[in-house]
């Protein structure tokens, strides 16, 4: 299916991304998985080869380039494996805050590192006791002359462990009332006193994706790292979660047509009965099924990528795309494996990974009940 917001350069830039993938990620990429981890150099490489936040301006080291490369950068990483997700977190979710709400100075300092791969990032939103209930996070930053004395525990943090920046979101003003106007964003840089990673934390799914907890012991951050105002964090977070929940439909997307294409392979060649189980008309109605919803998914999905490009506010439509898609990406992850039959079960066939890493997708980014009920806002409920 053409896609409108794609052009010749598109395709180009995809074809070089594949490329080096084929090099760089697919061969290692079990070996990241049983490592916990995707290595630095790794991010270098592609920081090199202008994969990494393309859409920087150029007088910071990017490129300027437009949403349709993320789309492509986000659908191939996914192809790669789940646990690449790493990669689209930094490029369109966490440095989108600092090129938005950013001094001058923030953006000479992190923005170029960040490009480089010399610098990964990771945001801090989600805590032991406050998950998509964002305005009642506990992590206080106290103002003391030049810095801001922070206090508290974030969890679940994609990118956490090898983090060289992260977005810290915490209370300045603990008492404000209602408690969101009191949220501000900070920048934590790995050196800080006081700022400690736990250790990786063990999931089902996305091995090699590090995630991990960040501690915060009155750790002492520059006053100088506070993006944009204090008080505005909730306002910045709302204002970029369209992006996010967006980008969690693309890859889940991507994921789904993954599944689907390994799916297709198995069965024409699997044998039983003294036919291919291609043959089956369960086997075909099933694909049949799946073939359609993610094409009905798809569809969606890139009208609302071109809603965006456009600066267009569709956050109703694209909480709906993140519950509908993620969900779909799991029902094929159920259909698929069973096609598989019990090979489907053994680790050394792609589809058991694909059904443990697409688990999570429904519960990051706002849970799918919080996606429901935005939407249900929407509609004056």
């Amino acid at each position: 299916m053409t896609k409108s917001y794609l052009g010749e350069e598109h395709d180009i830039f995809r074809r070089s991304l594949r490329k080096f993938l084929e090099k760089e990620a697919y061969p290692y990429y079990d070996q990241w998985e049983k490592e916990k981890g995707i290595p630095r150099s790794f991010w270098k490489k592609a920081g090199e080869q202008g994969f990494l936040c393309p859409q920087v301006e150029e007088k910071y080291g990017g490129f300027e380039a437009d949403f349709g490369y993320a789309v492509v950068i986000a659908e191939e990483f996914e192809k790669v494996g789940s646990s690449m997700v790493g990669i689209g977190l930094h490029n369109d979710i966490v440095i989108p805050y600092v090129e938005s709400y950013g001094t001058e100075e923030q953006k000479k300092r992190w923005l170029p590192n960040a490009i480089s791969g010399k610098y990964i990032s990771a945001i801090g939103m989600t805590e032991p006791g406050a998950g998509s209930d964002l305005a009642g996070i506990q992590t206080t930053a106290v103002r003391d002359g030049d810095y801001y004395i922070v206090n508290g525990e974030k969890t679940f943090i994609t990118n956490g462990y090898y983090a060289d920046l992260a977005v810290v979101v915490c209370k300045t003003d603990p008492k404000s009332n209602p408690p969101h106007k009191g949220i501000s964003l900070l920048v934590a840089e790995a050196d800080t006193p006081g700022f400690t990673k736990g250790k990786k934390l063990e999931k089902v799914g996305q091995h090699a994706s590090d995630t991990s907890e960040l501690i915060f012991e009155d750790a002492r951050v520059p006053a100088k790292n506070l993006l944009g105002e204090e008080g505005k964090g909730f306002y910045y977070l709302m204002e970029k979660l369209q992006q996010e929940r967006l980008m969690v439909s693309i890859q889940t997307l991507a994921s789904a047509e993954k599944m689907l294409e390994l799916t297709i392979d198995y069965v024409k060649e699997r044998k039983a009965f003294g036919q291919s189980i291609s043959k089956f008309q369960n086997t075909q109605f099933k694909l049949a099924e799946l073939k359609t919803e993610i094409e009905i998914g798809r569809t969606f999905v890139d009208r609302l990528i071109q809603d965006h490009i456009a600066d267009k506010e569709v956050v109703s439509e694209v909480s709906m795309a993140k519950w509908w898609s993620t969900d779909l990406a799991q029902k094929v992850a159920i259909e698929c494996m069973q096609l598989h039959g019990g090979y489907g079960y053994i680790e050394e066939y792609e589809i058991a990974r694909r059904y443990r890493d697409v688990a999570v997708s429904s519960i990051y980014a706002g849970s799918n009940e919080i996606m429901k009920g935005i939407i249900a806002k929407k509609m004056g409920l």
